[in-house]
């Protein structure tokens, strides 16, 4: 696959995709949620069964869509409506298998803490 750009928007489509559509109904999915695929980022969508994955963008001319099928296991993602953006370090860490949903940030030191009297 092509290396996603690191300030790319990625957007995860949460919900379930036929993998029997094609790139102009995904190009409709896309525009139902709100979404231009002309306008750029990457779209990810994924099966019912969640070990395919589906990567949907628009490359100068024309869309392009890039297809992968685990052999093994299943990806971690939510089944719920919706798109969720993400960054494309976060796209690359849920293809090689990363849980997302269990990732928290640690809560930050409150600035008051620090001040000088």
């Amino acid at each position: 696959m092509r290396s996603v750009p690191v300030d790319a928007a990625v957007y995860v489509c949460t919900g379930i995709l036929d993998m029997r559509v094609g790139m102009d109904r995904l190009a409709e999915r896309v525009l139902l949620s709100g979404k231009r695929v002309l306008d750029g980022g990457f779209y990810v969508f994924f099966s019912r069964t969640r070990d395919r994955v589906r990567i949907f963008y628009w490359d100068r001319d024309g869309y392009a869509m890039w297809t992968k099928r685990l052999e093994a296991g299943s990806y971690r993602i939510e089944k719920r409506d919706g798109i969720e953006e993400v960054t494309a370090l976060d796209l690359e860490s849920l293809l090689s298998g990363m849980d997302l949903s269990r990732v928290r940030l640690r809560k930050q030191a409150e600035n008051s803490l620090y001040s000088s009297a």
